[in-house]
């Protein structure tokens, strides 16, 4: 009879097409998620003028997905680590898309909030669960920058809603760009067939003979036999999940998580949301002010990517510190005449050290927590932030509203980066995952066979 180690074989494996699909299928759904959730600020300019909102009326009318993503994350997180996640991503998937596309028939401001609310559950319940089964199934050396890899999905996602919002609205109407929102939906079987379901659910479920032919595909050198116990470390406690996450010296560092998931989020769809507005009253067209949304996105790309690859060789919690204080000075400077080329640029380097930045956070508090509590910390670090996220647009909204210099308006979102940037440095240090530690007391106590 062997004991298996799951944790050690996992996070010795070497790269191969099993994480290559994992990461696909995973940066596929997010791709998705972000489209629908940055498709407000492109129809934002369109709206305001169709049903005549003031700035007020605007801001809060995009906060209705954020306060959804903020109840989906709080939900959907925690109820992965009981239920499993596979099927709780296929959920959300069906709700964000299925409600983005009935939002399309949207005739009042009021159909419109409800729809953007249902669509908020499935938008933010996915992405803790999606972080954390990339996290799962990731080899250790290289488990940020996959993270990273599928989390940039997401700008990808948002640069499709810009680029096609500036091809379809003026064509065929703001509709058009929430239509296509349910293309994901004719995916779904393929998702469900190919997404693979957590090896730690399996386990918890009594499913042993599915966990050991994943973990074959993890690492094809682990043959199963008759009789393996899979030992896997959880973390798991005398405390439900949501006390655990302040016992056993996490409280500051879970409270500094969520300060800086809200002010992360803050930034991000203060930005999201108004900055084509803020292009446009600063005298560039609606498709030159889209494009500054799409660059927004692009510099992501790099930042999530860039940031991960830095974090798996450097220390991370030190990667997003500096990322932090880049996004206040980069934010604020967009707010100072520049040249159109350095306004690019600093565009770019914003989403690299906002969106990127949260993309980057997501991946640190994946690895923080202990497996039995790690949907639960995720979803609750991101359904704090989503506090955050609905205060972005209004923030905008009011500062639109008082008539302020557009140095102004950038300063305000570019102050919670150097408030995140604080509480970053206040989080504890981990120079081992809890999940590593529990695996090396399990190794030393029973002598757990490695797989070579």
């Amino acid at each position: 009879m062997r004991k298996v180690d799951v944790h050690k074989l996992i996070d010795g494996a070497q790269f191969n097409r099993f994480h290559l699909q994992v990461l696909f299928w995973s940066a596929l759904v997010i791709i998705f998620d972000g489209y629908d959730l940055v498709i407000y600020g492109v129809v934002l300019p369109v709206l305001m003028k169709t049903w005549n909102l003031t700035p007020l009326q605007a801001g809060s009318l995009g906060s209705y997905a954020l306060f959804g993503m903020m109840v989906g994350a709080m939900t959907f997180g925690p109820a992965a680590d009981r239920f499993g996640r596979k099927w709780m991503i296929a959920i959300c998937l069906v709700l964000f898309s299925g409600m983005t596309f009935i939002n399309g028939f949207a005739t009042t401001p009021l159909e419109f909030g409800i729809c953007r609310f249902l669509a908020g559950l499935g938008i933010g319940g996915v992405m803790p669960n999606v972080v954390a089964l990339m996290t799962e199934y990731s080899p250790k050396k290289m488990r940020s920058t996959l993270v990273g890899i599928m989390f940039s999905g997401y700008s990808v996602g948002g640069m499709l809603s810009a680029g096609l919002g500036m091809y379809l609205i003026p064509k065929f109407g703001w509709s058009s760009v929430f239509f296509v929102a349910g293309v994901p939906l004719l995916l779904l079987p393929a998702i469900l067939y190919f997404l693979p379901e957590s090896i730690g659910f399996l386990l918890r479920s009594g499913r042993d003979e599915k966990a050991a032919a994943a973990l074959a595909r993890v690492e094809p050198a682990f043959r199963p036999q008759a009789g393996d116990q899979y030992h896997m470390p959880s973390g798991k406690g005398k405390h439900v999940p949501l006390v655990a996450l302040f016992t056993e010296g996490r409280a500051l560092s879970t409270v500094m998580f969520w300060v800086c998931f809200f002010m992360c989020l803050l930034m991000v769809y203060a930005l999201g949301s108004w900055l084509p507005k803020l292009m446009t009253k600063a005298g560039y067209g609606l498709g030159s002010s889209l494009a500054f949304l799409l660059v927004l996105n692009f510099g992501a790309i790099f930042g999530a990517v860039g940031g991960a690859w830095m974090g798996d060789r450097f220390q991370l919690k030190r990667v997003v510190t500096v990322f932090f204080v880049i996004a206040a000075i980069s934010i604020s400077l967009l707010g100072v005449k520049n040249p159109t080329s350095v306004l690019y640029l600093l565009v770019a380097v914003a989403g690299a050290t906002t969106i990127g930045t949260q993309i980057l956070l997501y991946a640190y508090v994946a690895q923080f927590y202990p497996l039995a509590i790690r949907s639960t910390g995720i979803g609750w670090a991101s359904g704090v932030g989503r506090g955050g996220a609905i205060a972005g647009p209004i923030l905008g909204g009011a500062l639109q509203a008082m008539n302020l210099p557009l140095s102004s308006n950038f300063l305000a979102f570019a102050i919670p980066g150097a408030v995140a940037a604080l509480a970053m440095l206040l989080v504890a240090r981990r120079d081992e995952s809890p999940a590593e530690v529990d695996g090396l007391a399990f190794a030393a106590e029973t002598g757990a066979m490695e797989v070579d």
